[in-house]
């Protein structure tokens, strides 16, 4: 099937319908329902384990977002759009955070502590074997898997993203005190409503051909 061809599905309209807004509508403000929803797809995000190594943090400051956007390259999404989103991951996981999870799952499945012993030592023999900038960069892959719910989700709902790798991780880190609590900026996500003053906003969605992009063994 060719990029052309279209397939009729409420979930396939809502991709074809998504794009990377680069410019919001800074008066269109995202509902607190429909923020409450895209922050539980965030949370139903899935990650390696269970273990959700990062932090999502919402940035309402309009000053702060200010103070960000220079780090941006200066993107205008930065400070247009309704929400910004930081999806931070954590610089370090290990037996505490495993702990946690166990104890988490046990009270969440009503059983025994003592019957997830064996998974949560299978958990912590093979993150120990993984050194430490290795471990950030794992869970900033987590962080990317949840980038995907937060931009699906978003779509399902008729509200605009743009997932933005442009930014300096370092000064956003600083702005934030990110470091401070074991955490460090993975990607940054605009979320909001797109204007209709957005040059890209009626270009036709370029994507490889099928043909291209799957192999069957």
């Amino acid at each position: 099937m060719s990029t052309q061809e279209k397939i009729t599905h409420p979930l396939i309209e809502s991709l074809q319908w998504r794009y990377a807004t680069k410019k919001f509508d800074a008066a269109k403000k995202i509902s607190n329902e429909d923020l409450e929803l895209l922050k539980t797809a965030l949370q139903l995000s899935a990650s390696s384990y269970g273990l959700q190594p990062y932090k999502f943090i919402f940035i309402e400051n309009p000053e702060v977002r200010k103070q960000l956007q220079p780090h941006s390259w200066g993107q205008s999404q930065i400070v247009e759009a309704s929400h910004l989103l930081i999806l931070a991951n954590q610089l370090e996981v290990g037996d505490a955070d495993v702990d946690a999870l166990i104890e988490l799952t046990a009270k969440t499945r009503n059983i025994p502590v003592d019957n997830l012993a064996s998974y949560g030592t299978f958990m912590k023999t093979n993150i120990r074997q993984v050194p430490v900038e290795a471990k950030a960069f794992w869970n900033a892959k987590q962080a990317y898997i949840a980038l995907g719910f937060l931009l699906t989700s978003a779509a399902e709902l008729k509200i605009d993203t743009c997932p933005i790798e442009g930014f300096e991780p370092e000064a956003y880190d600083h702005i934030l005190n990110l470091k401070a609590q074991g955490l460090t900026s993975a990607v940054v996500a605009a979320i909001g409503y797109r204007s209709v003053e957005d040059m890209t906003l009626n270009l036709a969605k370029v994507r490889k051909s099928k043909e291209e992009l799957f192999m069957t063994i």
